[in-house]
């Protein structure tokens, strides 16, 4: 089985995760021959933006090329893509890897995200991109300072800025298009990895961690726990969403209250943690993939397992 890898960049632990799978080739590409991870896989290609006109031939070429069974990819902006273009990748004998294109623009607009949370009653930070509305709630103590103005559609936390004060706020808004206002949450920040079988669309596999450091949007130390509330929440709003594979879910414990914050429908920068306790989301993508589905294992790890990550260096003639 072939498994193609988009925008690998430095995921060298999903690739090489990935290639652990008995009978499993890994593809990978990226738009830079100095992206890390496609040096450890079977085979890469250098390709261009996800923007140019001629991309999604370019990768129909590389599934033709490489007998390529199914595709995945690692950023937010190219999933929409992938689940836009289902079909052709169907006639071609390859399987998209992930949830359909409402839900992949539903994580990627975080306004989407959030009047979809707020019409199904979950508890989420209060979001605007009225500032009129958000200077009424402000007037009558709903919200307060600080907040966090972001960009709407967005990822990796690029464009996030922690605002004080109305000044600063009207200057973002006055020099940025497309901008937010969202409410602040003051807790313990808590990410879950998540698989939901492409088979039986039922929820399998639930790993929560701690967040204790954050680098780049990415979780950069963590530890392990386990919350059968949290889980109950968890596998009641992927059910009720529709998401299908591998989703990441940010969320905060705010006085024992859960709140969901955004989700990235891929393998987030904190998997390797999950992974590592023995959550195995690659095994259970392959088994969806030979039409097996996978056993419920939600919850199946040990409390207390800590994910520090550390730098590494290649050094190669390209």
């Amino acid at each position: 089985m072939t498994i193609l890898l988009l925008s690998a960049g430095t995921r060298n632990k999903i690739v090489q995760y990935f290639r652990s799978v008995e009978g499993v080739r890994v593809v990978a590409t990226d738009m830079q021959k100095t992206a890390p991870a496609i040096y450890e896989a079977d085979a890469f290609y250098i390709v261009p933006r996800i923007t140019d006109p001629g991309y999604l031939d370019i990768i129909c070429d590389i599934c033709r090329k490489e007998k390529v069974d199914a595709v995945l990819s690692l950023i937010d902006p190219e999933l929409g893509l992938l689940a836009a273009n289902e079909d052709r990748f169907r006639q071609l004998g390859v399987t998209v890897v992930g949830s359909n294109k409402e839900l992949c623009e539903r994580a990627l607009d975080k306004m989407q995200m959030y009047r979809w949370l707020v019409s199904h009653e979950y508890p989420c930070a209060k979001s605007y991109v009225d500032k009129k509305a958000f200077y009424l709630d402000l007037q009558n103590d709903k919200i307060s300072y600080p907040v966090f103005i972001k960009p709407i559609r967005g990822s990796a936390s690029i464009g996030i800025s922690v605002v004080e004060n109305s000044s600063m706020l009207d200057f973002l808004f006055s020099h940025f298009n497309g901008m937010m206002v969202q409410e602040y949450l003051k807790g313990q920040e808590i990410g879950a990895d998540v698989y939901i079988d492409m088979v039986s669309h039922e929820v399998v596999s639930i790993f929560t961690k701690k967040k204790l450091l954050m680098r780049s949007g990415e979780t950069d130390k963590s530890v392990s726990f386990k919350d059968e509330r949290l889980f109950e929440l968890i596998e009641r709003f992927c059910k009720e969403s529709g998401w299908l594979g591998q989703i990441d879910i940010d969320l905060f414990e705010i006085d024992g209250k859960y709140f969901i914050s955004e989700v990235n429908p891929r393998f987030g920068g904190g998997y390797p943690h999950a992974y590592e306790c023995g959550c195995n989301h690659m095994k259970m993508i392959v088994n969806n993939l030979r039409g097996i589905p996978n056993r419920r294992a939600i919850g199946a790890y040990d409390e207390g397992i800590y994910m520090m990550k550390y730098n590494e260096i290649r050094v190669d003639k390209l």
